[in-house]
């Protein structure tokens, strides 16, 4: 006999529906009445799992975090190649997009959360770590040719375009696409050599 697939928990249910409304209409114009209406719930119901609308927030960022720390990962002593940066960034816009409401309203999530906006540069210098760590183990390989001056600042821009990326798309009104995991990369595509390039002009040709 199959096994019988678990009922959502209300907890659960309520994160699913958070986390769509937050994406599709942006945290700060979604209430903890329009979350409880969308379940078809009492506002009682959902107070006795949250107390309010940023506990949410904070159990969904959690969430967030957890992905990225698992893209993040450092490659440690292994030998790296540019298809490892290339997944790396696909595997980040991948979590980022499931989150985007972070990254819709950065700025004012961040601001009225401290101990979010603490956490969220602890992301941006791991990722900032893990990018340096890449393109040292790229010099290594001879697949790129760069300074530590200029890692550093490659690794910084980016950080940046990453992280405004989602913000990029909504603002020109295009609706997403896969082309940001190519965008980034391209910051580096002026520092590889032979293979790596060739692999990047590709992929350039296939998305643009």
């Amino acid at each position: 006999m199959a096994e019988r697939k678990r009922p959502r928990r209300t907890r659960e249910r309520i994160l699913e529906t958070a986390l769509a409304l937050f994406n599709g209409a942006g945290a700060p114009n979604v209430t903890t009445a329009h979350i409880a209406d969308e379940m078809e719930i009492s506002p009682g119901n959902l107070y006795y799992h949250f107390r309010n609308r940023d506990e949410i927030i904070g159990e969904l960022f959690a969430a967030f975090e957890r992905r990225a720390d698992e893209v993040l990962a450092a490659p440690g002593e292994r030998a790296v190649s540019i298809e490892d940066l290339w997944l790396l960034l696909h595997l980040l816009f991948e979590a980022m997009w499931d989150y985007r409401f972070i990254f819709r309203d950065l700025d004012q999530i961040l601001s009225h959360n401290r101990l979010l906006g603490s956490r969220f540069a602890l992301i941006m210098r791991r990722g900032t770590r893990t990018v340096i760590e890449l393109c040292h183990g790229l010099v290594h390989a001879g697949e790129m040719q760069a300074s530590e001056r200029e890692i550093a600042a490659l690794a910084e821009n980016i950080g940046l375009v990453a992280t405004y990326w989602i913000s990029y798309q909504r603002i020109s009104g295009e609706r997403r696409d896969h082309r940001a995991a190519y965008q980034v990369l391209s910051i580096i595509a002026p520092f590889l050599r032979g293979d790596a390039r060739a692999l990047v002009e590709r992929l350039g040709r296939e998305y643009l």
